[in-house]
C-alpha cells in the first residue's frame, strides 16, 4: 500500500485513516473478482491519478455478466455480433461500479491495471503506470445513476486515504479524440461538490 506523499496545499482533505479497508491494493468493500490482465507498476510510481471510464456490453445493455467475463477474459466472442469488435483484446480495469452501485474490484491498485492505453496527462505518458481506473456500467453521452455517484464518491475517499491522490479525469482526457468516455451525460461538478475536493483536481475542460 501507498502512503500519501502530496503537500498539504496540493492533498486531498484530511479524513481519518482506516487500514482496514484495504488489504495489499484490495478494498475491503468492494467484490473481488481477479483478472489476469494487469502488471507490475514502474518502481516508485506516484499513484496519484483517478481515471473514470464507462462500459457496458453489449453497448447500451445493463445488468449482464459480460463486463466481468470481458476483464477475466472469458467472454464468449460469439454471444453478440459487438463482441467481435474487441474479440481478443485483454482489458482491465481496477473497479467497476454498476448501475445499482455493487462495486467491483478486478485489479490491486498496488498493481497496474490495463484501462487507459495510449495516454497523456498532467505533464505524463502512459497512464496506466500511475492511476487507479474506475469504470461505470453506463453508455458514453448517457447519464448515471444517483446510486453510481454515491458509491463513486465512497470509493474516490477510500482511495485518498491510501494513495496521494492530487488529479481526477475521464478517458476522454487523457486520451482525446480515441476516447470519448464517460462523456457529456458525466456530471463533473456535482462529484466535485460531493466529494469537496479542489477543483484543479478535475479537468479544466469536464463537462
Amino acid at each position: 500500500m501507498h502512503t500519501a506523499k502530496a503537500t498539504k496545499a496540493d492533498a486531498v482533505p484530511a479524513r481519518p485513516s482506516t487500514p482496514s479497508r484495504w488489504q495489499a491494493g484490495w478494498h475491503t468493500a468492494s467484490r473481488r473478482i481477479d483478472s489476469p490482465n494487469f502488471g507490475p507498476r514502474p518502481e516508485k510510481a506516484n499513484i496519484d491519478l483517478i481515471v473514470l471510464h464507462s462500459i457496458s456490453l453489449p453497448p447500451g445493455q445493463y445488468g449482464g455478466p459480460e463486463i466481468e467475463a470481458f476483464f477475466t477474459n472469458t467472454l464468449n466472442w460469439e454471444a453478440h455480433p459487438y463482441f467481435q469488435q474487441i474479440r481478443g483484446m485483454a482489458v482491465s480495469a481496477h473497479f467497476v461500479i454498476r448501475r445499482t452501485g455493487e462495486v467491483l474490484q478486478f485489479v490491486s491498485c498496488d498493481d497496474r491495471a490495463w484501462h487507459a492505453g495510449t495516454s497523456h496527462y498532467r505533464g505524463r505518458d502512459n497512464c496506466n503506470d500511475d492511476s487507479i481506473g474506475i469504470e461505470l456500467e453506463g453508455l458514453e453521452g448517457n447519464t448515471f445513476t444517483h446510486d453510481q455517484y454515491t458509491q463513486l464518491q465512497k470509493l474516490c475517499e477510500d482511495i485518498a486515504i491510501a494513495y496521494p491522490i492530487a488529479h481526477f479525469a475521464g478517458h476522454e482526457h487523457i486520451a482525446p479524440g480515441r476516447k470519448q468516455d464517460p462523456g457529456s451525460g458525466f456530471d463533473w461538478g456535482f462529484l466535485q461538490h460531493k466529494l469537496g475536493w479542489p477543483k484543479h483536481f478535475f479537468p479544466t475542460n469536464a463537462g
